[in-house]
């Protein structure tokens, strides 16, 4: 069971938690790209590639027994911050879409590139899944 760490007198954050206590068997996924299980990118746009990297790392955490609830921890790795930031509805949408309403403690960075050079995104996961 995770539990949502919100101190007190905080502005509630939206779309990510400050923190996340939780107990079980710790998963960690490498970065996750928007490309499919083989290799091969889809798509060039940036929401379509989170929405892939989302899946990939959910898939990744299903191997282990979980599920997207089960994440606890984000990191995002991004080309682009204002592309990103234009683009949150949109990304928001796909994110409920494949990680439903669980709010991990989440950091995004913007980085000068990433080694495959089609990325636009790369996604980091911990998850922690119940003994």
């Amino acid at each position: 069971m995770n539990k949502t760490l919100q101190p007190e007198g905080w502005a509630k954050p939206r779309g990510y938690a400050n923190g996340i206590e939780a107990s079980g068997r710790q998963v960690y996924v490498g970065g996750q790209i928007g490309w499919n299980g083989d290799c091969k990118f889809e798509s060039d746009d940036l929401v379509e590639q989170i929405r892939q990297a989302l899946q990939n790392s959910v898939d990744v955490v299903r191997v282990a027994g979980g599920g997207p609830e089960h994440i606890v921890r984000m990191t995002w790795y991004l080309e682009d911050k204002k592309e990103y930031v234009a683009r949150l509805k949109e990304i928001g949408a796909v994110y409920r879409e494949v990680m439903g309403k669980n709010y991990p403690a989440m950091t995004a960075v913007q980085v000068a590139d990433l080694v495959e050079e089609a990325a636009k995104v790369e996604i980091e996961v911990t998850a922690v899944i119940p003994a």
